[in-house]
């Protein structure tokens, strides 16, 4: 700088009496600087203000100096020019964020080098890998992972919720995950009402002259009222809906009766729900070697008959403390005995019963005879079971996202069993320990920047309806549809490897079909197979209470091997151990394991593709597809309906809108800058809500915790007013008029709000209602 001034001096001849300071400043969010031009005379420097240094000098020829000045001036000034431009570019480029294992942690989980001038906004938001990146390197983990040390840890021993072995394993779970150094690890406490088998046994006996026990069953039915009742048995099958109405079009009386049902197809609860219906008075349920061949004739199944979620002592509040709350109980609660028996006792039962036939089409059963004739003998049922109050434990540990941590996706599986529980309990915690290690793995060692959080959840009491899961969704109701986007069910991922069936929300489907792309097992591709495998979820599934309870998309898999005892004989009873498992693969470990690893691969792709994208890979558009049908299937009654005053107009209206709105989102998402931080998140803040629109808001969570319009249960349902409006041409005076009204304009109501809701701001509603 002195040779600028001293160059400047001589060009125009005069003396300086003031300089020229540059200055940068950095803004305090880091996103602009601006140039200070600071005037002073006040340097140090000689007389009259004269800097000594630029003191006149020996007089040269002034031409050929002017000429010389007149260069380097013009020179020094381009060069002060690059220099003044370089520095302003630079100070308003943001600082990169560097790895430093000993430095402080952002917010978010990550780790990075202390700088006085780091802000949020210095997050990199573009992952680091791409998306074959990730799989690649997914499958290059899983493909040393063993699976079968975790098995065998799990299920060495019966571990009920509450129990001392079920906390054993939560402490083991909590310490796998600070040992894969997860960015946070905790746990989740909650205080829940389970029953226990009580003292005294329960026993199923003939009300004949000598009181013949047919059974002192060691599993036991939870939730069933404690009782003892007598009545004519009756055998209904399944005991599904087209199943006592096959009986009473038969003038089969069940009013008082003690119903007989095999095991299968529809839930424990259920099958005894549909019986009080009835009038029954009691149930027993039984494994039907039609359905379970592999499974031992003197082997009874655990379950539950509680048609809801979570505890029900607390319907729709979490369990964190009884004493705050009245005494209440859930409606779905049956309140008649059930208990489980063997085929050999029902084989036993069978024998005595002398009355009607049963249909030809149920005949390949343990019973030919219905029911029996009125002189017939009765059949006796005690049950003495124990409502104790359980301290559960759920673990969690998470993997915070550099984008968004406050957005995630759950991965979860039960821990608890009724017994040993090898593939109830053991395949999901070993799947979920695994994928928490190689996620975490691959964050923290192989360079993986993933958008949004991974949050890993072991959950207790999983046997006794989801309570460990319900409770924490009831504890976090008001936040977690906000936060948790999706979640992936791991219990009994793995019970063989002959067949691939899965149940999810219409939102995730599509991520499922990318995530299978690619992956076989053994002998067939998943992808080939993927569209006839669908079932419909169990009421019990905990993917089930994630997306019908809290509107949260949600998703269950399984390998298995088939047929009509899916998905695996042995849940739910003392044989679900690592031997039966062993046998579903031919006895071969190796064939177990990459089994394991298939289904890791499957729920560890669908982790990372909506972690690594900037938009939320789901399927919002498929919610059009399940509107238009539901529309659809009203159309061949809209004759009968305007004979009663009945019109669709609104319903066809919603429709509209919803196909309106899910078109317009498709326009948004196709204009949004995704690399705009904000602009994402309000975009992705839009998907996210599209499965929590569909939970009916004219039900209470209390009475009704299924509330979804399409895959939960109630008359608020869809199904529900399908089946209804059935009557105008198979039973025109059971058509309630009244309630179907009711149901038409609730669900018109909850579509034009999921559509509303849909279309994003207020003001860009328009609708003509």
């Amino acid at each position: 700088m002195d040779h600028a001034r001293r160059a400047i001096f001589n060009v125009f001849g005069g003396e300086p009496l003031s300089y020229t300071r540059f200055s940068l400043a950095r803004q305090p969010d880091g996103d602009s600087s601006h140039v200070e031009m600071k005037l002073s005379a006040e340097e140090e420097g000689g007389e009259n203000g004269m800097i000594d240094h630029l003191q006149p000098q020996e007089v040269r020829p002034r031409k050929s100096r002017h000429l010389w000045c007149v260069c380097a001036g013009a020179a020094l000034l381009l060069l002060i020019g690059f220099l003044f431009g370089y520095i302003s570019f630079r100070a308003r480029m943001q600082p990169v964020a560097t790895c430093n294992n000993g430095a402080g942690s952002s917010s978010d989980g990550a780790s990075y080098s202390s700088s006085s001038d780091y802000t949020e906004t210095d997050v990199p938001s573009e992952p680091v890998l791409y998306w074959g990146d990730l799989k690649r390197k997914l499958n290059e983990k899983l493909s040393s992972a063993t699976f079968q040390d975790t098995i065998r840890r799990v299920s060495s021993s019966s571990h009920e919720a509450g129990s001392t072995e079920d906390e054993m394993l939560a402490d083991y779970i909590h310490q796998q995950f600070d040992r894969y150094k997860l960015d946070k690890v905790w746990s989740d406490e909650h205080y829940v009402r389970l029953q226990a088998k009580g003292s005294s046994s329960n026993v199923v006996s003939l009300d004949d002259p000598g009181k013949t026990v047919l059974e002192t069953p060691s599993a036991f039915v939870a939730y069933g009222e404690n009782a003892e009742v007598s009545g004519k048995p009756v055998y209904a099958n399944y005991g599904r809906k087209e199943d006592f109405k096959v009986l009473l079009e038969q003038s089969i009386g069940m009013n008082g009766t003690v119903i007989v049902v095999r095991a299968g197809r529809i839930s424990f609860a259920e099958k005894v729900a549909n019986a009080k219906v009835q009038g029954a008075v009691g149930v027993l349920i039984y494994p039907d070697p039609v359905d379970y061949k592999d499974l031992g004739e003197n082997i009874a199944q655990f379950g539950h008959v509680h048609l809801g979620t979570g505890d029900p002592y607390t319907p729709g509040f979490p369990s964190f403390n009884h004493t705050q709350f009245p005494p209440v109980q859930s409606s779905a609660l049956p309140r008649i005995p059930v208990q489980s028996i063997s085929s050999s006792a029902a084989r036993k039962l069978s024998s005595v019963m002398n009355g009607s036939d049963c249909p030809s089409t149920w005949q390949n059963t343990v019973f030919r005879k219905c029911a029996t004739s009125p002189a017939g003998t009765s059949v006796r049922l005690k049950v003495d079971n124990l409502l104790v109050e359980k301290k559960i434990l759920n673990i969690f540990g998470v993997v915070k996202g550099f984008v968004e941590p406050d957005r995630y996706i759950v991965i979860g599986a039960q821990r608890d069993a009724w017994v040993t529980g090898t593939v109830k309990s053991g395949v999901g915690t070993a799947l979920l320990l695994e994928l928490a290690y190689v996620l975490s793995e691959m964050v923290k060692t192989d360079g993986y920047k993933p958008h949004r959080s991974i949050v890993f959840a072991s959950w207790s009491a999983g046997e006794f309806g989801a309570v460990g899961a319900t409770e924490w969704l009831e504890g976090y109701a008001a936040s977690l549809h906000l936060k948790a986007f999706a979640y992936i069910n791991l219990d009994g991922a793995v019970s063989g490897s002959k067949e691939f069936r899965f149940s999810s929300s219409p939102m995730l489907k599509k991520l499922l079909e990318e995530a299978v792309t690619d992956v076989k097992l053994l002998s067939f591709s998943l992808r080939t197979t993927l569209a006839s495998k669908e079932v419909p979820f169990q009421v019990d599934d905990t993917a089930r209470t994630f997306t019908a309870y809290s509107g949260i998309p949600a998703i269950s898999f399984s390998f298995n091997n088939g047929g009509s005892s899916y998905p695996y004989p042995y849940f739910g009873t003392s044989q679900d151990n690592l031997n039966n498992l062993l046998h579903a693969f031919g006895n071969s470990l190796s064939q177990l394991e990459n089994a394991m690893r298939t289904a890791a691969e499957v729920a560890g792709r669908m982790a990372l593709r909506l972690t690594h994208d900037r938009e939320l890979y789901l399927d919002y558009k498929s919610y059009d597809s399940r509107v238009h049908g539901f529309v659809m299937g009203l159309l061949p009654y809209q004759r009968d309906m305007r004979k009663k005053g009945l019109d669709l107009q609104w319903l066809l209206g919603a429709r509209g809108d919803f196909t309106r709105a899910t078109a317009s989102l498709s326009l948004d998402v196709k204009n949004t800058d995704l690399n705009d931080k904000d602009a994402s998140r309000v975009l992705n803040d839009r998907l996210m809500k599209v499965e929590y629109q569909f939970l009916s808001p004219y039900v209470s969570p209390k009475d009704t915790p299924f509330r979804h319009i399409f895959l939960g249960s109630g008359s608020h349902t869809v199904q529900a007013l399908l089946e209804h409006v059935s009557l105008l041409k198979s039973d025109p005076s059971a058509f309630d008029e009244v309630l179907f009204r009711n149901q038409l304009a609730l669900l018109t109501w909850t579509i034009q709000g999921a559509a509303n809701a849909l279309a994003g701001d207020i003001w860009n509603i328009d609708n003509e209602f």
